[in-house]
């Protein structure tokens, strides 16, 4: 214990003189560092002496140090603010890329748009055109907005929607010149449609929701005129027989000559010899050739589509089939008198949906009938003209 208590107070001692001493070792280093310093400068002729002093060496370390530490300061700063310069840069590098990017996309599908316009538009200016695929080709409203790549588009987009307008006209004023002719030999165009299930079908199926309105109204107005043309096909404009024959009886109401009192008569007689050619006076389907207890006796009747029935009837002998597909001017049968008849004749009638119309304007049918016939069995491309928009 005696010797922990005389080392106690060596130590402390010892520490009490180290602070002093290292201060001391210090102060004649730092005095060195700023001591004076002479300076001579000869200029050739005399020499010059120049006394630095410490004060003078310290302010001169002093500014030295303040104009490093600003420095420093100051490039870190500028460092910084390249940093957060060149970090907008990139984020604004990086948006004009995205901005780009939508504007190659938004050309691109108005490109796609244009191509598929273009497509619908030469099927149905070509007069071969299908329902179904000319819906499928039906055109999208465009819904973004054109940007500076698109613009150069412009003068395709709009000669495009030139002529689908012209196309509408066109389609709209062959469809009255059609419905104008049937109107004559009595034939309503809306039952024509009626008959056809409207106007819907292919177009009902294709997703039309986001059409474009002006493509739409086309597709509406060609399906239409379709409906009509194939209508006209189906009119039995031919005469059943190509000989000579007397007409003895007209539609309407006459006096029956077995019962010799007023009654409809459904049809027209044309009387002629027997075995006399009997010809289909449309495109059609035989549906029935037999015979028929109802006073046809040998019955033929074709359904010519559209709602539209050919009737011949009190035929000697049956030559097309039930199912047989004819054509206009096929033989189907020949002239006799059999069932309810008094002489040999051909009963024929007319009938659409199922009621009998008189089918003396059909036998009677005009050049411009048979002109629109020619036509839509030859399906020819809707014709366009007149002056382009820039002319005078």
């Amino acid at each position: 214990m005696a010797v922990a208590a005389r080392a106690g107070p060596t130590l402390g001692k010892m520490m009490t003189n180290f602070v002093p001493t290292a201060n001391a070792s210090l102060t004649p280093r730092f005095r060195n560092l700023f001591k004076p310093r002479d300076i001579f400068l000869h200029d050739g002729k005399s020499l010059r002496r120049f006394t630095i002093g410490a004060r003078v060496q310290m302010a001169a370390a002093l500014a030295a140090f303040l104009i490093l530490a600003w420095s420093a300061f100051a490039t870190f700063q500028a460092v910084s603010a390249m940093n957060g310069d060149v970090a907008q840069m990139e984020r604004q590098l990086a948006k004009m890329q995205r901005d780009v990017a939508a504007m190659r996309t938004q050309t691109r599908n108005h490109a796609q748009l244009l191509e598929r316009r273009q497509a619908f538009l030469a099927r149905v200016l070509s007069g071969d055109a299908d329902a179904s695929q000319l819906a499928a080709l039906l055109p999208a409203e465009e819904r973004t907005p054109h940007n500076a790549m698109s613009q150069s588009y412009a003068q395709v987009d709009g000669m495009q929607m030139a002529l689908a307008e012209r196309a509408q006209d066109a389609t709209a004023q062959r469809y009255r010149e059609t419905a104008r002719v049937l109107r004559r030999l009595g034939v309503n165009p809306a039952l024509i449609h009626r008959a056809a299930g409207g106007v819907g079908g292919p177009f009902e199926a294709a997703d039309a929701s986001n059409a474009d309105p002006r493509f739409r109204e086309l597709f509406v107005s060609w399906r239409r005129l379709e409906q009509l043309e194939q209508a006209v096909i189906a009119i039995p404009s031919a005469r059943p027989l190509r000989s000579s024959a007397n007409f003895t009886s007209g539609f309407g109401v006459r006096s029956d000559p077995f019962r010799g009192r007023a009654a409809m008569h459904g049809g027209v007689d044309l009387a002629g010899p027997l075995g006399t050619p009997v010809y289909a006076t449309a495109d059609g389907i035989v549906g029935r050739s037999e015979w028929n207890n109802g006073g046809y006796g040998n019955l033929v009747e074709i359904n010519h589509g559209q709602g539209i029935q050919t009737r011949y009837g009190h035929l000697s002998r049956l030559v097309a089939r039930a199912g047989q597909r004819v054509r206009r001017g096929d033989l189907i049968g020949l002239m006799g008198s059999t069932g309810r008849s008094t002489g040999s004749h051909l009963h024929y009638e007319v009938r659409i949906d199922g009621r009998a119309v008189n089918p003396a304007p059909f036998m009677q049918s005009s050049d411009m009938l048979l002109a629109l016939q020619r036509r839509a069995e030859s399906n020819p491309p809707i014709a366009l003209g007149g002056p382009t928009g820039g002319s005078r």
